[in-house]
């Protein structure tokens, strides 16, 4: 269509030219004495036409040749641009393929160009990023070559040039390479001055993040750690199985830095609700209370959600988790009696009785009985229990119990037999 009209249009030009030009008996009349000369007005146009084409190209050309030394500048920039993002990029090629040694020359190939460049006067308007960048490649092949008085000597250049204004926005990713090397050199604190002094908005970048956690793991700053894990499962950095078990984890190595019974308060005020509610957790968490000798009611308080939440699901529980739970329940009813042990004596009755074929409760049940004196009562459940427990532990406790009730009512030849149970399974329990 287009082509259409352009012809068309050349047909309406053409037109209008012949009958401009056809019967035109116009003259132009020039003096220029003494003489007169007389010119057609078509052949004044036609000289006209003509002398402007001849002064455009003239120009065009004069233009052209006072062109030349800026187009070859040109050349030579481009060329060298060219040249520097080949090598650019084979750097970046080599690095990936494992080929440090290729990749660090490539990266100082770069170098020596942009230099060679300035030199001559030249200046990139990303020189600064280029330089950086270039350094950074070579400190990166540097540093997989255990070559540390390279990196070093590399990655203070790219800092350098990262101060300038056009490469302000690869200082970030310097520092977070920094504290990388950091962490291959296994010096967390290191890694953690390095991660402090990015922006705030950086430090808080899922790859930042799991740097510091890195670090602070290996550092052995478990709440620093706990509080970054925090934050990655927030960002949803980890799957839905890990996330519980990598703060869990965390959490229980928090609780173990408790070294008296103030401070492990302190450390369980300092977990989340959800964390708190982790089987493992409460269960440690507990244990480590009695084991310092603190307060043995609030110890069981905190065990009373895992309580309940395994009998209302008993299989949000592992076996392991019950047993634990059991045992630690049963030798907290050793201690002193406390304003709420008739309670808990209760609930054991309690659940017990909602699912007598569970022999861990079976086991708790009885072992409470024993505590009140019920001594019968307390012999029917360990007797019963013995059938179905699996856990060696519990087991030797239970045969234990029955040698001291036969003891205590004078049949010396169960109470024998008793211990010789016990024995057996002592011998027989596999190592830890």
């Amino acid at each position: 269509m287009r082509a259409a009209l352009w012809f068309l249009g050349l047909f309406g030009v053409a037109v209008a030219a012949a009958l401009f030009a056809g019967n035109n008996q116009a003259t132009i009349t020039v003096f220029w004495p003494p003489y007169r000369i007389d010119l057609s007005l078509n052949l004044v146009v036609l000289l006209l036409a003509f002398l402007f084409l001849t002064l455009h190209v003239a120009l065009r050309t004069l233009n052209a040749l006072f062109a030349l030394p800026s187009q070859a500048r040109r050349w030579r920039i481009q060329h060298q641009e060219r040249a520097m993002h080949s090598a650019l990029l084979d750097a970046l090629a080599h690095l990936l393929a494992g080929r440090f040694i290729r990749a660090r020359k490539a990266a100082e190939v770069v170098l020596a160009r942009e230099n060679a460049m300035t030199s001559s006067g030249e200046t990139l308007a990303y020189s600064g990023r280029l330089r950086a960048l270039s350094h950074l490649l070579a400190a990166e092949s540097a540093q997989a070559l255990q070559d540390r008085q390279a990196r070093e000597e590399h990655f203070r250049h790219a800092l350098e040039h990262a101060l300038k204004r056009d490469a302000q926005e690869t200082r970030e990713g310097l520092q977070l390479r920094a504290a990388r090397w950091a962490l291959e050199d296994h010096d967390a604190q290191a890694a953690l001055v390095w991660l402090d002094e990015l922006p705030q908005g950086a430090a808080r970048r899922t790859i930042a993040l799991r740097l510091r956690l890195k670090a602070a793991r290996l550092g052995g700053h478990t709440r620093l750690a706990l509080e970054t894990a925090r934050l990655l499962a927030k960002h949803r950095a980890f799957s839905e199985v890990t996330a519980p078990r990598i703060l869990a984890s965390l959490a229980l190595e928090l609780v173990q830095i408790g070294y008296d019974p103030e401070q492990l308060q302190k450390v369980w005020k300092q977990l989340d609700a959800s964390e708190r509610l982790l089987p493992d957790v409460a269960i440690q968490a507990a244990s480590r209370m009695i084991e310092l000798g603190g307060d043995v009611e609030l110890s069981r308080s905190w065990l009373l959600p895992i309580w309940e939440r395994m009998l209302a699901q008993p299989e949000a529980l592992t076996e392991l988790q019950r047993i634990h739970l059991v045992d630690l329940l049963e030798s907290s009813f050793a201690l002193p009696a406390g304003t709420t042990q008739a309670l808990w004596l209760t609930r054991i009755e309690q659940a017990q009785m909602a699912d007598p074929g569970d022999a861990t409760l079976q086991y708790l049940a009885g072992m409470t009985c024993q505590r009140l004196q019920l001594w019968g009562k307390a012999q029917q459940l360990l007797t019963q229990s013995l059938t179905h427990l699996s856990d060696p532990g519990l087991q030797r406790n239970a045969w234990i119990a029955l040698a001291e009730l036969a003891e205590r009512r004078g049949d010396a030849a169960a109470s024998m037999q008793a211990w010789q149970n016990a024995a057996k399974v002592v011998n027989t329990a596999p190592l830890a």
